[in-house]
């Protein structure tokens, strides 16, 4: 028994030994590559921070209080107005802050929330900002932007890159009179994202209330939304 395992043994070794010299003798011949692609998308979605904070109309005295409650039915009422869907508007924090009028301690605290209002025009902010109390406006600011198809752009751009890698494969292998074979290798690398900028603004110092007409529609884009992603393949070599 001893004998043919032994036997067995070095049969197998010497299988595996003959297997890794042809390996060795005939490589597989391959190319690696790396293929990219880019794209630019305007964003239909675009989200808005807006912050009302309550303060007082006598504030030397501090009194005749105007609530975060008055302040937030203004602006629910105003994004309806100008055709949004009360869905879009959510809470994003609330705060609480003392109010100093000069050398004199603040008795009261005045509440402050922080409202996420999701919008696909970026000037229907003036409309909807006019119908708030100004005083009552802290800032508004752009959260952030994105596109509600963003995932199949970015699906759409890998596959892209990919094709740009096979094509260089191809243009590459050309130029020495071999061909491209079957793929052997696919990885992703890492996705390149850029999203504009968030711009803030004090919209109590932009504006007055009543000295301004509501801004009409514009054609001008907002900046675009870019991505890029890079793909790299190996293939065989006909």
């Amino acid at each position: 028994m001893k004998r043919l395992l032994l036997a067995l043994t070095i049969l197998g070794s010497t299988f595996t030994t003959k297997a890794q010299e042809k390996m060795d003798k005939d490589p597989v011949k391959k190319i690696e590559v790396t293929g990219s692609a880019e794209m630019e998308i305007v964003p239909d979605e675009l989200y808005f921070t807006i912050s009302l904070k309550e303060y007082f109309k006598d504030e030397k005295n501090q009194k005749d209080k105007v609530a975060i409650d008055v302040l937030e039915k203004q602006l629910i009422a105003s994004i309806i107005k100008a055709g949004i869907p009360r869905e879009n508007l959510t809470i994003g924090g609330i705060s609480g802050y003392k109010n100093w009028t000069g050398k004199k301690k603040p008795q009261f605290f005045l509440e402050s929330k922080r409202y996420v209002l999701k919008m696909s025009n970026l000037y229907k902010t003036d409309v909807i900002l006019n119908e708030v109390d100004d005083k009552g406006i802290e800032y508004v600011s752009i959260d952030h932007v994105d596109h509600s198809k963003i995932k199949d752009y970015r699906k759409e751009i890998k596959i892209k890159a990919l094709q740009a890698a096979k094509e260089k494969a191809g243009y590459l292998l050309e130029s020495i009179g071999e061909k491209v074979g079957d793929v052997l290798v696919i990885e992703e690398l890492d996705e390149q994202f850029y999203s504009p900028q968030p711009m803030m603004a004090n919209m109590r110092m932009m504006k007055t209330a009543g000295d301004a007409a509501p801004m009409e529609d514009s054609s001008l884009e907002y900046q675009k939304i870019k991505l890029s992603y890079k793909m790299k393949a190996s293939f065989k070599i006909k």
